[in-house]
């Protein structure tokens, strides 16, 4: 699953995040992994299963190149050359790096480190990969490439993704659940449509509803269009509003709703 954890600012989810990483340890309560309390695992098990991107990939990245960087960790797992090299090179080609793979890690830019970070942490082959608000700092086609690629990770490599983000745009469209976060504790979990068809218990948590659904939100209270569903995406509202269209009696006309579409725009799904 692509899983988000959502919720205000010091509401705990990076905290969450350490946790499952063995970062820090539980004052009370257990954390499991796989049906097994994570304590009771070595360091090299949990790393091998787990892995993390940080907010800040300078906080992450500290060799002098990036394919020094990529195979570091997986060459402390005690794996032939061979296979450390295979990995390497299959983390960089997947995240796009390998012309960069050279490259001196302080010549990069945000999104480039961004990417070199995952390679990383993919390079170790998880099961799992935490990310901390991985799209921060990066403009509209940096944070679009970052979310494919986590997206890709997810579908073709089978791994599981749990991302702590503010971006709540980005939920419906790359996610398959959310949790809510508040005050330390997950208060709600289920898919994106479940999630924010609550618009009372959002708002009780300190977020907002995707942009979307806030405006059809006011076209059904002010307006008295009805929407058989909650449109979340530009292209759900788009069918949404069709639809809501033929039954009200406007006639169909070819440019009623013009799609200004841009290329590669993530947010027409």
């Amino acid at each position: 699953e692509f899983l988000a954890l959502v919720g205000a600012n010091g509401c705990g989810k990076t905290t969450l995040l350490k946790h499952m990483l063995r970062l820090l340890k539980p004052s009370s309560g257990k954390v499991f992994l796989n049906g097994r309390e994570l304590g009771l695992f070595r360091d090299d098990e949990v790393f091998r299963r787990v892995g993390m991107v940080f907010q800040d990939p300078n906080d992450q990245l500290f060799a002098t190149t990036v394919e020094q960087d990529v195979a570091f960790g997986v060459t402390n797992l005690g794996l032939s050359r061979e296979e450390v090299f295979r990995r390497s090179a299959d983390a960089l080609e997947f995240t796009g790096m390998s012309e960069l793979a050279g490259k001196a890690i302080h010549t990069l830019s945000f999104g480039q480190k961004r990417r070199a970070a995952i390679a990383g942490v993919i390079s170790m082959e998880p099961e799992m990969i935490l990310l901390d608000e991985p799209t921060s700092g990066l403009d509209p086609r940096g944070v679009s490439t970052i979310m494919r690629l986590l997206r890709r990770l997810n579908q073709e490599k089978k791994i599981t993704m749990i991302m702590a983000t503010h971006d709540i745009e980005l939920v419906p469209l790359f996610c398959d659940r959310v949790a809510i976060m508040r005050q330390g504790r997950i208060i709600r979990h289920g898919t994106p449509v479940e999630i924010f068809a609550d618009n009372d218990m959002v708002r009780d948590a300190e977020l907002r509803l995707p942009r979307v659904a806030h405006l059809a939100e006011i076209l059904q209270k002010r307006d008295g269009l009805h929407f058989a569903r909650t449109p979340l995406t530009i292209g759900q509202a788009r069918r949404e509003l069709r639809a809501a269209f033929q039954r009200s009696g406007v006639p169909e006309e070819p440019d009623i709703l013009p799609t200004a579409r841009m290329r590669g725009d993530m947010y027409e799904s």
